[in-house]
């Protein structure tokens, strides 16, 4: 049974392999669980091209493109040439995935903050959101954001998969930014995600799937598809003790808000 609210699910990759024999399905069940809107979004050129291209097949999906920072050592000479044409699509709503990883460091941590500012800087002069990726390098992240943000006062964006602490999410809400909101938040181990969520406002957050990782703990040993964002939404209605329409419907608003949706 459909739940009652609008959902958005912020962060999805349908571009992966494992969407590759049932995409049509698996947006069907999303939007018989209410989900209004899905952003499926790029982590290279290639990957990039198959979110802009999916968007504009199915009604209801958006794209972002960009290159992951994972991919950074990968990065050609004409890469932000070939993103920004990319990024001309009319179903393209930001730039993203791009970020710093210092966990898995797959390139190595200069070539990642550079590629991650020029695809920053290329993001603010075509007035596109970013989605951002932060896993073990917080400061790092936050120093260049901040900077960025200086430089050009039209630049926002979501804190994708949100790894921080409650003081970190208050410090990049301070300079623009939403905390997105994964699958996650439904572990029961999960304490630190679940007191972020507890202690910051739903002005401030957006929720995602990340599909086909992270799936939610309810379909734990499943793919993780746009559909089970809902469990993201009921498990912060639950922690934060509001009911389910009002946070989908209000991270709802947020997602349109700064997607432009």
């Amino acid at each position: 049974m459909k739940a009652k609210g609008t959902l958005i699910d912020s962060h999805a990759h349908l571009d992966t392999e494992e969407f590759s024999k049932d995409l049509r399905e698996v947006i069907d069940r999303a939007k018989q669980e209410g989900v209004e809107n899905i952003v499926t979004v790029g982590i290279d050129l290639q990957s990039s091209l198959r979110a802009v291209e999916i968007a504009n097949k199915y009604e209801g999906v958006y794209a972002a493109v960009g290159l992951h920072p994972h991919n950074a050592k990968k990065a050609k000479e004409n890469y932000i040439k070939e993103l920004i044409s990319l990024a001309s699509d009319k179903k393209v709503v930001a730039w993203g995935e791009i970020g710093l990883d210092f966990f898995k460091s797959y390139s190595p941590s200069e070539q990642q903050k550079k590629v991650f500012i020029e695809q920053l800087q290329a993001a603010a002069e075509l007035d596109l959101p970013v989605i951002i990726h932060d896993r073990d390098a917080h400061e790092e992240v936050f120093s260049i954001l901040k900077e960025i943000t200086k430089r050009y006062n039209k630049v926002r964006g979501v804190i994708h998969c949100f790894s921080g602490d409650t003081d970190l999410a208050k410090r990049f809400i301070q300079i623009g930014f939403y905390i997105s909101i994964p699958g996650t938040v439904t572990y029961k181990k999960a304490s630190k995600i679940r007191r972020v969520v507890s202690e910051i406002s739903l002005e401030h957050i957006l929720i995602e799937t990340d599909c086909p990782f992270l799936t939610p703990y309810q379909k734990r040993g499943k793919r993780n598809e746009p559909s089970f964002v809902k469990f993201v939404a009921q498990e912060i209605g639950l922690i934060k003790g509001v009911d389910f329409e009002l946070v989908s419907d209000k991270t709802s608003a947020n997602a349109k808000k700064l997607f432009g949706l």
